[in-house]
């Protein structure tokens, strides 16, 4: 007998769904208990207070940089029968999605004391409309946001404060299974709660669609504890709780944490620019490598990243790589499935090169491919861009929505505001334009072109398994 546990984001408390990234099954055993710090650790040492082994000594600087943030914003909230244009016609239903208002708490970690950054994740503050700080003193301040990214679920925000303390950042590439960590956050709004356990697996890859290695810990993380910090021995920030395995939203001693030294990554991308430049190299694939597979195509193993399709006129096909290559190795670094390949190449900044041992025939290849740009940052259409469009959000074709729809180029309708012009042309979330008036659409600056204007359009679109045309006058 077995029940059903699932992967969640570490929802803010009281937010009124959670995320569900993954599902598998597992043993119906007793939830596993948080670890027991020992007295005599044998690869870390502990602090001693009063005589006694102890982490009091290491907690007191730390607590003060662990804030505790609430958040109050709208979500859309849309029946699934308003996709059914014959529902909405026969009971005279508008096509509008209604607005609910939420609020939630989560918690973050003071980064920078002087310009006052605070790191949290990106799905605490998503929808946000206004973003408050309490620190440990009880002093409550109103929070900017600097930048968030959803592929790896940080975010940064910063409050105007003195007399703040910020939390040291440790490496994560030291951490190593066994080692005993500390998880601080606000679980169910607990805030300054401490929780301990050890780092039970290192570089968990597949488990959400985000991108990053993950650290697995049994440090008790509960929703409220997202964005709060997991600390090594020395009182250093080695992770950013984010998910956990559950099957009723608790904790089961299954957690994941955010690496430090990719929150380092991308907090630096998002101080600077606001939003993250992803890259790529234009390679798809996620076939699982069976034995008889490999022996089909020659492959000298069943552990790599299988190339399925090759995007036209991607770094991948400039560098030569083809359908049917089994990557094994990307900067020196084994690679055992597409994900963790996926992962490592999206965090890699437009213009650095990665260099790739693959597999062709049963032969060895070494091929160094530029990363390219792959520019997920939508774009938002205005009544001086394309009147008919208006209020309706774009952004480029990814490989994993080509693959799916088996087409090379187009974009992407992100979003589309009730009653907007958009709305009322009949676009939706989730169609993917690959045509404008009979011109292939193969780039979000293209189709910005194509539609500056006042002249009738002619979309031709993909929706689900299906196809159709929109004329917009």
């Amino acid at each position: 007998m077995s029940k059903e546990f699932v992967v969640k984001l570490v929802a803010p408390l009281a937010v009124s769904a959670s995320i569900v990234a993954a599902a598998f099954m597992m043993s119906s055993a007793p939830p596993p208990a948080h670890a027991d710090i020992p007295a005599t650790p044998s690869n870390q040492q502990l602090p001693v207070q009063g005589g006694v082994p102890s982490l009091a000594p290491m907690l007191k600087p730390v607590m003060p940089a662990i804030v505790n943030i609430s958040v109050t914003g709208e979500v859309e909230v849309r029946n699934p029968l308003m996709d059914d244009p014959f529902f909405r016609r026969f009971f005279n239903v508008p096509d509008q999605p209604q607005e609910r208002e939420f609020q939630s708490v989560g918690s973050g970690v003071i980064v920078d004391a002087g310009k006052g950054y605070v790191i949290t994740n990106n799905h605490v503050v998503k929808d946000a409309k206004e973003i408050k700080v309490r620190l440990n003193d009880d002093r409550e301040f109103d929070a900017k946001l600097v930048g968030r990214d959803d592929g790896t679920d940080v975010a940064v925000l910063q409050i105007k404060a003195d007399k703040l303390t910020a939390l040291p950042l440790g490496n994560s590439e030291n951490l190593q299974v066994g080692d005993f960590v500390v998880a601080i956050g606000s679980p169910y709004n607990l805030r300054q709660t401490v929780t301990s356990g050890i780092v039970s697996a290192l570089g968990r890859t597949g488990i959400s669609d985000g991108l990053g290695d993950f650290i697995q810990t049994d440090a008790s993380i509960n929703p409220g504890n997202s964005g709060g910090a997991l600390v090594n021995l020395k009182g250093e920030l080695v992770g950013v709780p984010s998910m956990i395995y559950s099957q009723s939203g608790g904790n089961v001693g299954i957690g994941f944490a955010i690496p430090v030294n990719l929150v380092k990554t991308i907090m630096a991308q998002l101080i600077d620019h606001g939003s993250v430049e992803r890259g790529h190299i234009g390679i798809v694939g996620g076939q699982e490598v069976t034995p008889e597979l490999a022996k089909a195509l020659n492959l000298p193993s069943n552990r790599g990243a299988l190339v399925g399709r090759v995007i036209p006129k991607s770094p991948a096909e400039k560098a030569g790589i083809k359908a049917g290559d089994l990557i094994v190795e990307a900067n020196g670094k084994t690679i055992v499935d597409f994900g963790q390949l996926r992962s490592l190449v999206g965090l890699l900044r437009v213009g650095e090169e990665v260099d790739l041992k693959l597999y062709r025939d049963g032969k060895p290849k070494n091929i160094s491919v530029k990363i390219g740009k792959d520019d997920k940052v939508a774009t938002t259409i205005t009544k001086d861009v394309s009147p008919r469009l208006a209020g309706a959000t774009f952004a480029p074709l990814d490989d994993d929505t080509a693959n799916a729809a088996d087409i090379d180029s187009g974009v992407v309708v992100k979003d589309v505001k009730p009653d907007s012009a958009a709305a009322r042309a009949g676009l939706r979330p989730g169609d993917i334009i690959i045509a404008v008036n009979r011109q292939p659409v193969e780039s979000l600056d293209q189709f910005n072109k194509l539609v500056t204007g006042k002249g009738q359009l002619l979309l031709q679109l993909r929706r689900g398994p299906g196809a159709l045309f929109l004329i917009l006058q």
